[in-house]
């Protein structure tokens, strides 16, 4: 039987990335994100490594439109052997912990919590079902250690990261690996790295942040996934030692 991996939140960095990668292994590979354009470019590069490739448009701020979504992965591919689940909100917003309302988190809620748990619930039973399986994910570490100054967005995705630690407990003995991978770095290939060059040149003030090869990303993502020896990386190695 083909597998197939369906990535959520396909962009320029590790969604590409992961992509290629599992295609690169023989998965059949469904693209998920908001804009069609970047998609369908993004799949004739797929498809003309001989990569199978499917692409579906689709606004993962709407949790109301998982169960259709959902039908139409299945069309392509039936249920996914895995799924890497990485989008990122329009406006993430980063804002100190003391000027933080209940307002920023609501609005992203849902890319960022709740649309993932639907679709966790899609799709893991047909996992469990065939004893095999992978959900992973990949966002900003300081999901795993609070930061000044870093409060808003981070936040969500600390819920996040306790909800999918517990899922990996409870599913680890039946076939299902869940594997996290939280980056402190800045991703080539991206927006954010364009702008943190231009900002650079410029003499503008920049934080220090090492560089990462998506490539790389979706490599450890791969090995967690196929040695299941852990469940979660950050990278930089040793980022949040002290």
């Amino acid at each position: 039987m083909t597998k197939s991996i369906a990535v959520f939140g396909t962009g320029p960095g590790v969604g590409r990335a992961i992509a290629r990668r599992y295609g690169r292994e023989g998965y059949e590979v469904v693209l998920v994100a908001r804009r069609q354009g970047p998609l369908d470019l993004l799949a004739r590069e797929l498809s003309a490594e001989s990569i199978t490739t499917h692409v579906i448009s689709a606004d993962l701020d709407r949790t109301d439109g998982v169960p259709a979504l959902a039908e139409q992965i299945r069309a392509c591919v039936g249920d996914p052997t895995a799924l890497y689940y990485g989008p990122v909100p329009t406006d993430p917003v980063f804002v100190p912990a003391v000027d933080l309302t209940s307002e920023m988190l609501q609005d992203r809620m849902p890319i960022t919590l709740y649309t993932l748990l639907a679709l966790v619930r899609e799709f893991l039973p047909a996992m469990i079902e065939r004893g095999d399986g992978a959900i992973l994910s990949a966002q900003g570490a300081a999901a795993v250690q609070g930061r000044a100054n870093m409060s808003g967005w981070p936040t969500i995705l600390a819920a996040q990261r306790n909800y999918l630690h517990s899922l990996a407990a409870e599913v680890a003995d039946k076939g299902v690996h869940v594997g996290m991978l939280y980056i402190g770095a800045r991703i080539l290939g991206t927006p954010f790295e364009a702008d943190y060059q231009r900002r650079q040149a410029q003499g503008e003030p920049v934080p220090d942040l090492a560089a990462a090869d998506p490539a790389e990303l979706a490599d450890i993502l791969w090995d967690m996934h196929t040695r299941r020896n852990r469940h979660e990386t950050v990278v930089p190695a040793g980022l949040l030692d002290g």
